[in-house]
């Protein structure tokens, strides 16, 4: 679940600008020893690097950098083996995953189908509050490693989990989930080395420089809050097609506008979410330098609604949802590089259904008659975070609903991303709040689970603390249909629920603008919002 940062969303995904990278040193290509690396824009990470724990896209970014996922993705959203040879099932239950061999860790030792048992146990494991342990909840013993509020959780393993042998392992999911092998990309689904644990816990001093299994290596630790730099070089002993350059470096911004002007004189390499301001100019100026394509992340507005009772009436968040002018907001401040949301899935996988969702529709009249028949708060907040290219689309709502609601509104600024879903967690912050998802793999139930279930409250992104147990149910059975054809009929009953309850509004579907610079060739930003660094291309 990969909460966004950025103007080009979330997992989110959501949610977030993507990695940045630098290019240097004696690489692959035979470029000069001296040379800075290749350097991309980020946001400041939410956490330290818990692979279990990084459920925003700033984290992500680096960790794909650090690790290889056991599945990729295709452009055609299909399941591609990466770090696994097979993943085989005969019912959607019981599923025997084989790892490829020559996959060593960064310190040298072997990639074993223990270090996935390991991993995956500690990050279901509630007492070591990890923000993916629900992406485990399907796992058979999942339960006992969390057991009701108020009982101690007396065991360290899911019996649905167990090594073959060195490269083999079988994961027996309490009911059948055919969806189970399209998850495995995730970073919540990364292996641990044996390093990463002292008495059980994996350390602080791995999360800051964790040794991966993937194409890079961390140089140092790396110290939040201090660093504005993660350093990076390229990993060798890595098997297969590895990135042609040898040092990557993410440059931590806390604006974007800053961040493109940097890339436009040459201190930048890559930036992945351009400022709105800049997406009409940047085409010219930039030419094929420039980005711009689909994406399957969504923008929200969300209310709080577990711990701030002002917009628990359902017919107040839909004449805040009418009162928003989407095609204006989309073909003005963003200059058409995004389009009007109606539904919460994207447009780009099956299951999306175009004008689903009628309060979606722009209506200001009947929006300020049923905000006043239901008595909608005089002031409102709306909160956004700076490090994201947000503050023309937050303020062009914020006026929306002035001009339609007759309603005061604040404007509150969060200066980091981590800041606003951290005040989010400690219910610092009761205002309405922009959010983002980019998905983290190709699948309807991607932007269902991990941002409105109810185990999301706790271990996930629900960060609106909504919670229906019928919908709840509805996603139980479209997880345990026989196929994805099957089960997309529950997951669009679901999404009716959220359509009606309105817990997030849906305002835009995202596309990708980003831009790079004339050092480099060959940047692609694949379908879950990550960069493919082994594509990259050095140019002189």
């Amino acid at each position: 679940m990969r909460v966004t940062k950025g103007a080009q969303v979330i997992a989110g995904i959501a949610l977030l600008a993507l990695g940045l990278a630098a290019c240097g040193g004696q690489g692959a290509t035979g470029t000069a020893a001296g040379d800075p690396p290749i350097r991309m824009e980020l946001a400041e990470p939410q956490k330290l690097f818990y692979p279990g724990d990084t459920i925003e896209t700033e984290g992500a970014e680096v960790l794909s950098a650090v690790f290889a996922p056991l599945v990729s993705y295709s452009d055609d959203k299909q399941v591609v083996n990466n770090v696994a040879e097979s993943i085989k099932t005969s019912d959607s239950r019981v599923w025997t995953i084989k790892i490829k061999s020559g996959y060593t860790w960064h310190n040298g030792e072997p990639l074993v189908a223990q270090n996935y048992v390991n991993a995956w146990n500690y990050v279901a494991n509630r007492d070591n509050a990890q923000g993916a342990n629900s992406f485990f909840s399907r796992v058979e013993g999942w339960e006992d490693l969390n057991p009701p509020e108020g009982k101690p959780v007396t065991v360290t393993k899911m019996r649905g989990l167990k090594a073959l042998d060195e490269h083999t392992f079988q994961v027996t999911l309490s009911k059948p989930f055919s969806q189970f092998k399209t998850m495995l990309g995730y970073v919540a689904f990364y292996p641990l080395p044996d390093a990463a644990f002292k008495d059980g816990k994996v350390t602080e001093s791995y999360a800051r420089q964790p040794i991966g299994q993937g194409y890079f290596k961390m140089d140092r630790p790396y110290n939040k809050g201090v660093d504005q730099t993660i350093d990076l070089t390229r990993y060798d002993a890595f098997p297969g097609n590895k990135p042609k350059f040898d040092k990557l470096q993410f440059k931590i911004y806390t604006d974007s506008e800053t961040a493109f002007n940097d890339l436009r004189s040459g201190g930048l390499d890559v930036h992945d979410s351009l400022p709105p301001a800049s997406i009409a100019s940047a085409k010219a100026e930039l030419g094929e330098r420039y980005i711009d394509q689909a994406d399957a992340g969504v923008g929200y507005i969300g209310f709080p609604l577990q711990y701030n009772d002002t917009y628990s009436n359902i017919k107040v968040r839909e004449a805040i949802s009418m009162a928003i002018d989407r095609k204006t907001i989309t073909e003005t401040v963003f200059a058409g590089t995004r389009s009007p949301a109606d539904d919460f899935i994207n447009p780009l996988l099956d299951g999306y259904r175009p004008g689903i969702c009628a309060a979606c529709t722009y209506d200001p009249a009947r929006a300020k008659a049923q905000y006043e028949e239901n008595n909608g708060p005089k002031s409102i907040e709306l909160g956004y975070n700076t490090d994201g290219a947000h503050k023309e689309w937050i303020e062009a709502i914020a006026n929306n609903l002035r001009a339609n609601l007759g309603v005061e509104v604040k404007v509150r600024t969060f200066e980091k991303f981590a800041v606003l879903l951290d005040s989010l967690v400690k219910k610092e912050y009761g205002g309405m709040f922009r959010m983002g998802w980019f998905i983290d793999y190709p699948s309807v139930e991607n932007y269902l689970t991990p941002v409105f279930s109810t185990n999301a409250i706790k271990t996930g992104s629900n960060y609106a603390g909504w919670s229906s147990k019928e919908f709840d149910d509805l996603l139980a059975q479209g997880d345990g249909a026989t196929s994805l054809k099957d089960g997309l009929k529950y997951y669009q009953r679901a999404d009716d629920i959220l359509i009606k309850e309105l817990p997030y509004i849906p305002i835009f579907y995202y596309r990708v603008n980003a831009a790079y610079s004339q050092r480099i060739r060959g940047l692609k930003i694949n379908l879950i919002n990550l960069v493919e660094w082994n594509k990259i291309e050095k140019v002189g």
